[in-house]
């Protein structure tokens, strides 16, 4: 739809809606869009609407008075834009960036892509010693776990090593030392969601959100002194700092867990109540090659490979003539699509534009990784001149693309050998399991909806967004992005809009 003719449908729809409200059997207090709960995804127009007038009735909601809404609708098959509003505007996509991000990186990566960690020694093994330095190098793994390190212990003993007379290293030289994206915000740099990033880092769980710990609090059983605090994995790399209070039961629990900035002094304070439950969060690290070597180290320590000598623990590279003596690869690009797009793992967004870097350029780098971007969306529809990629994640406030450029590359990606490891990845409307609904599990949970929407979300302050795929009641494939910039109340509010737009969209018949 022309932006020129929005003024004229808006007031033939306000004619025809003040006509309607004065029959008696509508309620003129209803709006004509029903939808009573995000449970609820039924809907109801007032006569055979076409696309753009129930698109329009749904776009004049006051909440949205303030706001930039860029809409874009086009059909699947043929790629024709069966409706736009601000559709040319650059808005900001927040974690629907990672769209771009993900088609990029299976691209130029590969569906089958791994990344690789390593432990080297430049020096040889006499008997049960080893003489020479021990090097962990990584190679932007982000699903590293301690069991992994576990094993690369298990198997150091196993090829007979009791003593290492040398230095533990560290090396994260796949990568530029650069941890954070150039607009990631102070505030958020605490919390896995703006995690340092490293070629050599760790993550806690197999959500894998690398370079963080998870810190757990549960309540003591008198209500007197500290609640009980702990760290997954353990290590002595944090430091808690245990400010937390306990309350009688009944009392209000209150508590907060963060990391001070520039430290690894992880500070918990608030009241826990004796029934109290359990309260987690995953907190970033602050340099995480060393909390990998740290935890690789326990884990020698473990297996009774012990350090002798003169020992340190440096960060270099590890020489050229470095003989490897373990290896893990990780899962392929495909399968880690699934926690990246389902999560909206902002650091897996990063990595893997700094590996498209290191791939493309020689050079692990956010500009190598942004420029090999715009180059692979350039192929896939999206006019350079009319975005700007700052980061991989969609953190950044700066990022823009419009919604007629979303949905073009989301049409030029279904031709794609790997599109189906991509549309796999993205989350599905009201399916409760979390590696299949991921982020969009609670939301448009019954028909025409569930199992039907797949797209990505995303949501930054002032921003919400939803992009993707959808069929329409009688059969049509839809691509449709959903971008609302300049927000001022609950992203809720944002999102039930979102919501409203998507089920209009499968609930629509198009007439003949």
């Amino acid at each position: 739809m022309m932006k020129s003719k929005a003024f004229l449908r808006r007031s033939l729809l306000f004619f025809l809606i003040a006509i309607v409200a004065m029959i008696p059997f509508v309620n003129q207090e209803e709006p004509l869009f029903i939808q009573a709960s995000d449970e609820r995804t039924e809907t109801a127009y007032v006569g055979d609407m076409s696309l753009a007038e129930k698109m329009e009735v749904i776009l004049a909601n006051e909440r949205l008075d303030g706001a930039v809404t860029g809409v874009t609708v086009r059909h699947a098959e043929t790629g024709e834009i069966l409706f736009a509003e601000n559709g040319d505007t650059r808005l900001h996509p927040a974690s629907n960036m990672k769209l771009l991000t993900a088609a990029a990186a299976l691209e130029t990566l590969g569906a089958d892509y791994r990344f690789r960690t390593e432990v080297l020694t430049d020096g040889r093994k006499t008997g049960a010693v080893l003489q020479g330095n021990l090097y962990l190098k990584g190679k932007g793994d982000p699903t590293l776990l301690k069991a992994d390190l576990d094993q690369f212990a298990k198997d150091l003993k196993v090829q007979g090593i009791r003593n290492i007379k040398g230095n533990l290293v560290g090396d994260d030289t796949w990568y530029d030392d650069v941890r954070l994206s150039q607009d990631l915000n102070w505030s958020d740099e605490p919390f896995y969601t703006g995690a340092q990033v490293s070629a050599l880092t760790l993550s806690p769980n197999e959500d894998y959100d690398a370079g963080t710990v998870i810190v757990e609090v549960t309540p003591a059983k008198k209500a007197k002194g500290k609640a009980l605090v702990s760290v997954s994995p353990k290590t002595d790399y944090v430091k808690i700092v245990n400010r937390t209070k306990m309350v009688s039961a009944g009392e209000t629990k209150q508590i907060t867990i963060e990391r001070e900035h520039g430290s690894n002094r992880i500070i918990v304070e608030g009241n826990m109540p004796v029934d109290g439950t359990l309260s987690r969060s995953w907190a970033s690290v602050w340099e995480p090659t060393g909390y990998a070597l740290e935890v690789f180290r326990s884990a020698l320590n473990e297996q009774g490979i012990k350090f002798i000598g003169k020992s340190e623990e440096k960060f270099e590279a590890a020489p050229e003539h470095a003989q490897v003596l373990v290896t893990k690869d990780s899962m392929p690009l495909s399968e880690l699509l699934i926690p990246f797009m389902k999560l909206s793992n902002n650091g897996h967004g990063e990595v893997l534009t700094k590996e498209m870097g290191k791939v493309v350029h020689g050079e692990g780098s956010w500009d190598k990784g942004l420029e090999v971007m715009g180059d692979v969306v350039a192929e896939l529809g999206v006019n350079q001149d009319t975005i700007l990629l700052r980061d991989g994640s969609g953190m950044s406030h700066k990022n823009l693309i419009p919604s007629n450029d979303l949905t073009e590359l989301l049409f030029e990606a279904q031709n794609k050998s790997w599109f189906p490891a991509f549309h796999h990845s993205l989350p599905v409307a009201g399916i409760s399991e979390r590696l299949v609904g991921g982020t969009l599990r609670n939301r448009m949970t019954t028909e025409p909806t569930k199992g039907n929407v797949t797209a990505k979300t995303g949501s930054i302050t002032g921003v919400s967004t939803l992009s993707g795929y959808v069929t329409s009641l009688d059969g049509e494939e839809l691509i449709f992005s959903i971008l609302i910039n300049n927000y001022l109340g609950s992203s809720g509010n944002m999102q039930a809009i979102e919501n409203e737009i998507a089920t209009m969209l499968a609930g629509h018949e198009f007439l003949e």
